[in-house]
């Protein structure tokens, strides 16, 4: 079981298993929404609990996908895209030890221009 929360515990979630690889976005929706980029693992839906979501909101990113947040806090925490069923969940909140590491950086042709990709994970231009 790995469990996950917000920064000031308004959203506190627990899920069964997901994935050991972390995909790194460098888009520029997911910097602007996460603050640099956006690190993220999945898990079915279905896996998800939440122990507490009296912060819990999603926003309409775009029409085919929405992002979850916390209201109280403004942690950024869950990407889902309407026509599946796993979601994306934050890194950054997921409690350690994890035993996850980086799998892909995605969208690196849109990265910001003030940092460099140094890890030897893949790099895909796009998605």
């Amino acid at each position: 079981m790995v469990t996950g929360q917000c920064e000031c515990g308004k959203v506190q979630f627990q899920v069964e298993a997901v994935r050991d690889s972390v995909t790194v976005c460098h888009c520029s929706q997911c910097r602007r929404t996460s603050g640099h980029v956006w690190a993220s693992t999945v898990a079915p839906e279905s896996a998800i609990t939440f122990t507490v979501d009296d912060g819990l909101e999603w926003y309409a990113s775009s029409e085919f996908a929405k992002r979850g947040f916390c209201k109280g806090c403004g942690s950024s925490l869950f990407y889902k895209i309407h026509a599946e069923d796993y979601i994306a969940i934050a890194a950054g909140c997921l409690d350690e030890p994890n035993d996850l590491h980086i799998g892909k950086h995605i969208f690196v042709k849109d990265k910001g221009d003030y940092y460099e990709i140094t890890d030897n994970a893949p790099q895909i231009q796009r998605f």
